[in-house]
């Protein structure tokens, strides 16, 4: 590949290499500076000495590599916040002490049934100047229009840390937040809030601002609400306000990337501006006008879109591409690539770690490695056939790049994705176009009525069209178990497989049977793997009870009437049977006793009734059975007690006081999570 031939991406490579090494690897602040010191001095010794021996070259570029390789895990240490001392997360001790936090609202996520959720920025905790992000839930009762990007809060009440999930192979949201630099959250509901007399005004604020602005005078316009939604995601990157069953719809129709303002849409916006500009004289001052009008617009355009990973990325990208635009050059994409990697990661590496940021990169590389050649298959004759071969081309370049990433994070792929770029990519064109030149009026409170509703029109035709492709439920495969072995080998035999296809040899067909045979190691070691394991799992299902038995690939259920019709389709059930590439083979009703590995289970249920003379291991308390557990231990001296999720809180409560007296673990799901037997 002609591209890791380039020594920016060489860098670039050891850099994120260093990023994701400090991440999942404990490294202590204090040695890495020393290390930066080392590297940096063994690097301009080696570049001294280049220039006298070609020999020292090769080692110039080792230290050069090592060098950035220092500099990632430095990157990733200098912005990890419970590294700072001023952190506020290094004044909480546990879930119970109530604290005095200042906030001020930084960012709105999607609400949940009962939440308005906001990012905040923490200013004071106990009145000791802090910093820090913070997940603040204000209850929708009690919120009000003062909820507002700037406002300066007091919220009296607990600080929680984010916790593992309590079920297994779940998603883990609270790694998702910590990712972000948000390591904790609170929920102002019946603490004491007090709403600050000041607001930040902030590039957040003005952001937010715009944004609110825009999109009200939209609905006083009589804007149809699901289609100002979808506008509001498509053009200013706010999806928190749709529909479940749209966004439904686009993941389903493989176009839940058009809903993620990226490089798609920057491209358009691009092209737009471009186009405006083409009066201007192609002088150095008509020149100079045009580059600062893309600049400035473009980065104006991130800033409203909240500065989201996509939008930097794509703008970062496009800036460079406008520069040799500016410069009469033709920019090597893949230096573009790799500077926009380096400058975003520099800045955020916590960008390295969104799913969006991951897909968006892997996706535009492979349209411009794997594109031409998919595009030199066949060239049509007549323009219009040849302008819907470049869109299918593209979209297939993309997914293929993007394929392994997507089955890995969702396990689900949408067949007819092809269907859905031919459709949507021409109309999408004309969409943002005309959504841009709407939103821009709106922006200084006029909304031209004829063009409002044309876009209105076209979104919900777009939705339509969108629904059509979705309702064929039959193409999308669901359920795809992936790890991350498959993911780095079917990468692996991919690009091995374009290498080959664009310049064909019996040497690299060699090299492609070899990429395959890792790939079938891979599958075949997890398969295999899988069929040496055996577990019994207690799920945390609030008022029910689940457990399941997994032998090999194969899992037996047990529970109650309330979900064993619809085991099957339980969510919490279904990660865990794809995570672990298994399947139900029965279900069957509970039992009070259960062996397995030499432990024997005991299950008492809400009417309390055991044998004396069985003498468990392990007792599990389902459906709130009344008894004592004091004269139960007279009977019975088990190993530890568990109680899931079905059972009161004050019998678990009480419960847990019993066994810390009689000095027996106690695991309670609702607290501690699933509990596991292997």
């Amino acid at each position: 590949m002609k591209a890791l031939q380039f020594p920016l991406t060489r860098i670039t490579l050891w850099f994120v290499f260093g990023i994701l090494f400090s991440a999942y690897f404990s490294i202590n602040p204090k040695l890495i500076f020393f290390l930066v010191a080392g590297s940096l001095t063994a690097s301009l010794l080696t570049l001294y000495f280049s220039n006298k021996d070609f020999k020292q070259k090769v080692y110039f570029g080792i230290s050069t590599y090592i060098l950035a390789f220092i500099i990632g895990i430095t990157t990733q240490i200098v912005h990890t916040d419970s590294f700072q001392k001023d952190n506020y997360i290094h004044q909480i001790t546990n879930d119970s002490e109530v604290h005095l936090v200042e906030v001020v609202l930084r960012q709105k996520l999607k609400s949940s049934v009962l939440n308005d959720r906001y990012i905040a920025f923490v200013k004071r905790i106990d009145s000791k100047e802090s910093s820090g992000k913070i997940l603040v839930n204000f209850h929708k009762i009690k919120a009000n229009n003062q909820l507002q990007i700037g406002a300066n809060f007091q919220i009296k009440g607990a600080v929680f840390k984010h916790k593992s999930p309590i079920n297994p192979d779940q998603f883990d949201y609270g790694k998702y937040l910590t990712n972000k630099s948000v390591l904790s959250q609170m929920y102002a509901d019946s603490y004491e809030i007090k709403i600050g007399k000041t607001i930040d005004k902030d590039i957040w604020y003005y952001s937010d601002f715009l944004r609110n602005n825009i999109l009200s005078n939209l609905q006083k316009s009589k804007f149809s609400t699901n289609e100002l939604n979808v506008v509001a995601a498509l053009i200013l990157g706010q999806q928190q306000d749709i529909s479940p069953d749209i966004l439904r719809d686009y993941q389903f129709a493989g176009a839940i990337h058009i809903l993620s303002v990226s490089g798609l849409h920057v491209g358009f916006i691009l092209l737009f501006i471009t186009f405006l500009l083409k009066p201007l004289p192609k002088n150095k001052l008509g020149n100079t006008i045009r580059l600062l009008t893309i600049i400035s617009s473009l980065w104006g355009f991130a800033i409203l879109a909240g500065l989201s990973p996509s939008v930097v990325r794509s703008v970062t990208m496009f800036s460079f591409v406008a520069f040799g635009m500016f410069l009469k050059r033709s920019t090597n994409i893949y230096h573009t690539l790799m500077v926009s990697i380096l400058l975003i990661l520099l800045f955020e590496p916590s960008f390295l770690f969104d799913v969006g940021f991951q897909l968006s990169y892997v996706a535009l590389f492979f349209i411009f490695w794997l594109q031409p050649l998919l595009a030199s298959l066949w060239v049509p004759k007549n323009k219009v056939a040849n302008y819907f071969w470049e869109i299918l081309t593209v979209s297939f370049a993309a997914q293929i790049g993007a394929f392994p990433l997507s089955i890995y994070y969702f396990h689900q792929f949408p067949g007819l994705f092809f269907v859905t770029n031919v459709i949507i990519i021409p109309f999408l064109s004309v969409i943002m176009a005309l959504g841009v030149f709407v939103m821009v009026f709106a922006a200084f409170d006029y909304v031209p009525q004829f063009p409002a509703k044309v876009l209105e029109w076209s979104i919900y035709l777009l939705n339509k069209i969108i629904n059509w492709v979705a309702s064929f439920e039959q193409f999308i495969i669901k359920d795809i178990s992936f790890n991350w072995q498959l993911l780095l080998t079917l990468y692996f035999l991919i690009v091995i497989v374009i290498i080959w296809f664009k310049k064909p040899s019996f040497k690299k067909l060699s090299f492609v049977f070899i990429a395959l045979l890792f790939f079938q190691t891979a599958y075949f070691a997890t398969r295999w793997n899988n069929q040496q394991q055996r577990e019994w799992i207690v799920f945390n299902v609030k008022k029910s009870t689940l457990i399941t038995e997994r032998i090999g690939e194969g899992v037996t259920a047990f529970c109650n009437d309330s979900i064993q019709k619809e085991v099957e389709n339980n969510p919490t059930l279904k990660s865990y049977l794809v995570a672990n590439f298994s399947a139900i083979t029965a279900s069957k009703k509970l039992q009070n006793l259960y062996f397995f590995k030499g432990k024997k289970i005991l299950i008492i249920d809400s009417l309390g009734v055991y044998q004396k003379e069985i003498k468990p291991d392990i007792i599990l308390l389902v459906q709130s059975p009344k008894l004592n557990l004091e004269r139960l231990f007279q009977t019975f001296k088990p190993e530890i007690i568990v109680a899931d999720a079905s059972n009161y809180k004050t019998y678990i409560k009480s419960w847990k006081a019993t066994c810390r007296k009689e000095k027996i673990p106690f695991h309670a799901t609702g607290e501690k999570g699933f509990f596991r037997l292997k």
